[in-house]
């Protein structure tokens, strides 16, 4: 019996080599596998979902002005449908550490388009015909139009998709727990030290409007991402493409995403540099700065159970400690905090690569396209599980926040405009002296009557002081 060989030949224009015979890709994809064996990272699906979009699109607009024989636009089309629906997704393995352009990403749709192509036309899969991976499924393209506007349009529809809705159920959760507790007075708190009263609903309906803020600067900063410099080909001028190439792409792209993509006006400065995709991780980072503080201050408020704050009980997931018996930790508001530390990362790593382009051309695509890509589908996963195992099942330990507001000190500071802040303080100060409680204090020193007092100083009624 004949087994069947384990690889092929390809060639491209340095020669042949040898490639899995299980796979598409081609020559060239193969070399930067051997050339680049640097870490374990790829890059996120969403990336080669919109290099199967962009792909199917060029080949749909170049077979429509005669430039593709119909029938390899068809089979192309296929092609690039299937790896646009993560049907092919086994068959990029690139790493992200390799050419600054991204070339050999765009060489690896290329060439696995052309192959599964191939394979649909002549039963034979691989090769460079009938369908050739540069003439036919890179037609009026460049790798440094291509990359770019796949890297604008996978962190498009991965914001759209994913992590703008992920972040919309945060902020509605966050909501209702504001409206359950909107009336539970506690003490509020500045520099870690106690101040005037408010209510636990109105701190759970300032880190839902902190949210609000985020979501919309994340939806002005991702609309730059909007015009592609798809038809810039190589350096932006156009070469080898139609002039209206970059128009009929965006449109096409339009139709197979519902997004309102157009073709950048000077694709230049869309190709020199990566200054809207800054900007959307720039956001992503103002959005981490939020979700940080909702964690620490979640997980602040509910230490304990006997040694700490307590103001709120954390849902128990898992157990905490490998040695503390019945230990549980706030693992989702940890797990939060660790994940907004690689999206201030990932924005540091963007920072650095933006400002690194030359000329005509940034030569940090991949690894800017890998942290932004991260920092979308990490906060995105992130919020939905801090939401569904924290937010949701957390609870008021009404009790104790009755007890914390009872002994604060600070509800003196609606004495201010009776007796003045002099007179004010020097009753807290005694009453923190005495370890006494400040009505107790107040009226001693005769300085204030019990009618006054109460009338002033009633933490419900300072709670909601508009």
């Amino acid at each position: 019996m004949t087994r069947a060989p384990l690889t092929r030949t390809e060639k491209d224009s340095l020669g042949e080599i040898e490639v899995p015979a299980d796979r598409y890709w081609g020559a060239q994809t193969e070399r930067c596998l051997r050339n680049f064996p640097i870490g374990r990272e790829t890059l996120s699906p969403a990336f080669w979902r919109a290099l199967g979009l962009v792909k199917l699109a060029a080949a749909r607009v170049n077979k429509a002005r005669g430039a593709l024989d119909p029938k390899l636009a068809d089979a192309i089309e296929v092609a690039a449908n299937e790896v646009a629906e993560g049907k092919l997704d086994d068959h990029f393995p690139l790493p992200v550490w390799q050419s600054g352009s991204g070339t050999q990403f765009n060489m690896n749709a290329n060439e696995v388009i052309a192959g599964h192509a191939n394979e649909l036309l002549t039963k034979k899969r691989g090769g460079t015909s009938p369908v050739h991976p540069n003439d036919h499924v890179n037609m009026s393209q460049s790798s440094n139009d291509t990359i770019p506007t796949v890297m604008d349009l996978s962190a498009l529809l991965l914001w759209h998709e994913a992590t703008r809705p992920a972040l919309e159920r945060l902020i509605a959760a966050t909501d209702a727990r504001a409206d359950e507790f909107k009336d539970i007075v506690k003490v509020g708190r500045t520099h870690l030290m106690d101040a005037v009263p408010m209510t636990l609903g109105a701190e759970f309906a300032a880190f839902a409007g902190q949210m609000r803020a985020a979501l919309w600067s994340l939806d002005d900063a991702f609309e730059g991402l909007l015009d592609l410099p798809q038809g810039g080909t190589a350096v932006g001028s156009g070469l080898n493409a139609p002039a209206d190439f970059g128009e009929r792409v965006a449109a096409e792209l339009a139709s197979l995403t519902g997004l309102s993509l157009t073709s950048a006006p000077n694709k230049y400065v869309k190709m020199a540099a990566h200054h809207d995709l800054f900007m959307a991780s720039a956001a992503l980072s103002g959005l981490a700065t939020v979700l940080h503080k909702y964690a620490n201050d979640v997980r602040m408020l509910g230490s304990g159970p006997r040694a700490g704050l307590m103001e709120l009980s954390l849902p128990k997931n898992e157990p905490g400690s490998s040695i503390m018996a019945g230990k549980v930790n706030p693992s989702q508001a940890e797990a939060m905090v660790m994940v907004c530390a690689r999206v201030f990362g990932n924005h540091t790593v963007i920072t650095h690569t933006a400002a690194g382009g030359q000329f005509q051309l940034n030569a940090n695509n991949p690894v800017m396209a890998d942290a932004l890509l991260q920092s979308l589908k990490l906060l995105a996963d992130m919020m939905d599980s801090f939401r569904e195992r924290c937010i949701e099942g957390l609870k008021a330990n009404e009790a104790r926040l009755e007890e914390l507001t009872a002994r604060t000190l600070m509800v003196a500071t609606s004495l201010v405009p009776v007796i003045g802040y002099d007179a004010t303080a020097k009753l807290v100060f005694e009453a923190e002296k005495q370890n006494a409680p400040l009505r107790d204090v107040a009226l001693a020193s005769g300085v204030i009557d019990a009618e006054t007092y109460d009338k002033h100083v009633n933490p419900g009624k300072m709670a909601k002081a508009k």
